[in-house]
């Protein structure tokens, strides 16, 4: 998406900007790597194992809730490190994209994970409320393109929205990587705290909805009896 993307707008561009722009749609597009291999691809996998009973069986046979979601959340961070070096790697082989300093560069980075474990955690939390394929996948689906356009991913940034609904959009860490990251990818200064402040806040929410999920689910499983197929 990057290079097809990169190719057109650079083409449409003047010369000494289209590093900018090259460098601009690779931070931007990082964030599909959360989005899609953690949070829709986590939400779609885990509703359809609560669809078929697949958590209770592991619980019967003695595996701690605990200890499955911290091996899923491992196997997510593992496959989404592969993502990031086949990302990086393709996209400075065939896009001009402006080396970033080496402090930025774990900026964005540290960021791509920490999104993943908050993405991961809502996912989670959806899919373990509705317990159901179709509305989980609808929600996450639904948020998933809300989190693009708000964060301006679809070529309308968030400075360029109604007061209102830009006021929303800055409530996303993501609209800062996407518009502001490449302020200071080679060099510069940046006040971090309005992005720590949106992050601390979509944390939150993703916890409170995971902890709210599982307290139901806990209520349910003790009041209703396990069958146990033969």
């Amino acid at each position: 998406m990057s290079i097809f993307l990169g190719n057109i707008i650079s083409s449409k561009s003047p010369e000494e900007f289209r590093e900018v722009i090259m460098t601009s749609i690779f931070i931007s597009n990082s964030l599909m790597i959360p989005l899609a291999t953690v949070f829709v691809s986590y939400s779609a996998t885990f509703s359809q194992e609560l669809e078929k009973g697949i958590p209770l069986r592991f619980r019967l046979f003695g595996y701690r809730e605990k200890d499955l979601i911290i091996s899923k959340i491992l196997a997510y961070l593992i496959f989404m490190t592969v993502a990031i070096i086949i990302y990086g790697i393709v996209s400075f082989l065939t896009l001009k994209i402006q080396v970033p300093s080496f402090s930025s560069a774990l900026v964005l980075i540290g960021s791509l994970y920490f999104l993943a474990i908050i993405f991961f955690a809502l996912a989670h939390g959806i899919s373990l409320f509705f317990k159901k394929f179709g509305p989980t996948y609808s929600i996450t689906m639904l948020l998933y393109f809300a989190i693009m356009i708000l964060s301006g991913m679809f070529g309308v940034q968030a400075k360029d929205f109604p007061e209102l609904l830009m006021k929303v959009a800055y409530l996303l860490p993501t609209t800062y990587i996407c518009g502001d990251f490449i302020d200071f990818w080679q060099k510069g200064s940046y006040n971090f705290m309005p992005y720590i402040q949106s992050l601390v806040l979509l944390a939150s929410i993703a916890a409170i909805i995971m902890f709210l999920a599982i307290n139901k689910d806990s209520r349910y499983i003790h009041k209703d009896k396990i069958p146990v197929s033969k």
